[in-house]
């Protein structure tokens, strides 16, 4: 117990931070995907700049239950998911019944975005739920071949180009000036029911899911088992902030495109999947110019992709661990790789039969997956907040004073608007 009080007390080293370097960049794979390119570009292209608040808030009541994540694996040795069942049945109940009931609609939205990306940048015109096929195969493929810490590196790569690309495209915007006709004081009105819906799924996933707090759990600890480095705890927590804000700060940048280029221009964004690929690439040729159409379309497929990738091998890795905290007796570690290999080819199959039922109902998907972790946010984010504040965490790793208030008023945040949505479709 006297090691584990001054794991908050130990100094960093700049070797150590390198080391700690990976999990919270994976997040940031994971997040820059259907909550940038298409929720936040979205929100700019109807809204203008009516929905900043929106994202701004999103980000920022949601930081301290996604930093629980790496925070609690560190100080503990354990995932999120052991924590759960330490709490008790009721805990590790909810958040296998979440998990269940979000994974495939959530797996099945960032592969058709993803799909709609290839078509475009292929110009092959196969059906959507083919592209999904296609892709969520070469994921499975690369996943059991062991092949993916080769490919995270080039994703980390063109993740740097997108966000380059992005801040530039932006300057552009602003330098050619919006074409926005409307009044520059006029916004258009959120509370209907169309715009409560639209808000609700914008910040389901801004900047991720919370129960992302526990993929990058399991991704802190398979980091330090690949460089057999324990991170001190201020140096995974930096890990978590530059993915995070740097996510942040992009999805800014994404609902910017939106609202510098498409708002008041008479066009709308496409519930069509290959339209929206489209509309995407044209809000940076339009600040950019055609030269950079190459280079864009590729960085967004990738980016997208690395959000597929990151999504397809997290549910069988949190499935798997799941069993092996529920069923000890019957999943052990011995098992585990079969385990892995057998949920990812089935929940990679569900959620593609997902996808086949809605066909190509673009925002429809999005929107519903998105939804949903919206709505089962406020308990994932009290659940959290209880595990990193049990008894059996270490004392100088518990939040911060300040952290505690941050956290009891983004439960009050996630579940008010959570309420207002429940309001608005039982009213109208």
């Amino acid at each position: 117990m006297a090691e584990e009080q001054t794991i908050d007390q130990q100094q960093s080293t700049w070797e150590g931070i390198k080391q700690s370097l990976g999990p919270g960049l994976l997040m940031a794979a994971a997040a820059i995907g259907v909550s940038h390119l298409v929720q936040s570009t979205r929100a700019g292209a109807t809204y203008g700049w009516a929905l900043v608040w929106a994202v701004i808030l999103a980000n920022f009541f949601k930081y301290p239950f996604l930093e629980y994540g790496p925070r609690y694996a560190i100080a503990t040795g354990e995932s999120m998911i052991e924590g759960y069942n330490r709490l008790g049945k009721w805990a590790i109940g909810i958040f296998v019944v979440f998990t269940l009931g979000t994974m495939f609609a959530v797996q099945a939205a960032v592969t058709i975005v993803s799909a709609s990306l290839a078509a475009e940048m292929t110009g092959i015109a196969l059906s959507p739920v083919v592209w999904s096929g296609i892709l969520l195969a070469i994921c499975i493929l690369l996943l059991l071949s062991g092949q993916y810490s080769a490919l995270d590196g080039a994703i980390k790569l063109i993740m740097v180009v997108l966000a380059i690309s992005t801040v530039v495209a932006v300057g552009g915007a602003l330098l050619q000036g919006s074409t926005q006709q409307a009044s520059v004081n006029y916004f258009p009105s959120i509370w209907n029911v169309a715009g409560v819906s639209f808000l609700i799924a914008l910040m389901g996933w801004m900047p991720i899911p919370i129960d992302a707090a526990a993929w990058h759990s399991l991704w802190t600890l398979e980091r330090a088992k690949q460089t057999q480095y324990r991170p001190k705890l201020k140096e995974s927590l930096l890990d978590f902030n530059i993915g995070y804000i740097g996510a942040a700060v992009l999805s800014l940048g994404f609902l910017a495109l939106g609202a510098l280029v498409m708002y008041g221009s008479g066009e709308e964004y496409a519930s069509s999947g290959a339209v929206f690929a489209s509309q995407l690439i044209s809000l940076y040729t339009e600040s950019l110019g055609n030269w950079a159409y190459t280079v864009i379309i590729i960085a967004a497929f990738t980016t997208m992709f690395s959000t597929t990738l990151t999504v397809t091998d997290a549910y069988p890795r949190v499935s798997r661990r799941m069993l092996e905290v529920l069923m000890p007796e019957t999943f052990n570690e011995a098992d585990n790789i079969r385990l892995y290999r057998f949920l990812l080819v089935i929940i990679s199959l569900l959620s593609l039969g997902v996808l086949y039922f809605l066909g190509d109902s673009f925002t429809l998907m999005v929107d519903l997956a998105t939804t949903l972790s919206f709505l089962t946010a406020p308990v994932l984010a009290y659940l959290n907040y209880r595990l990193v504040t049990a008894q059996h965490m270490p004392d100088d790793c518990k939040p911060k004073p300040w952290l505690k208030w941050l956290s009891w008023s983004g439960i009050i945040f996630l579940t008010a608007f959570a309420l207002v949505y429940v309001y608005w479709q039982i009213q109208f």
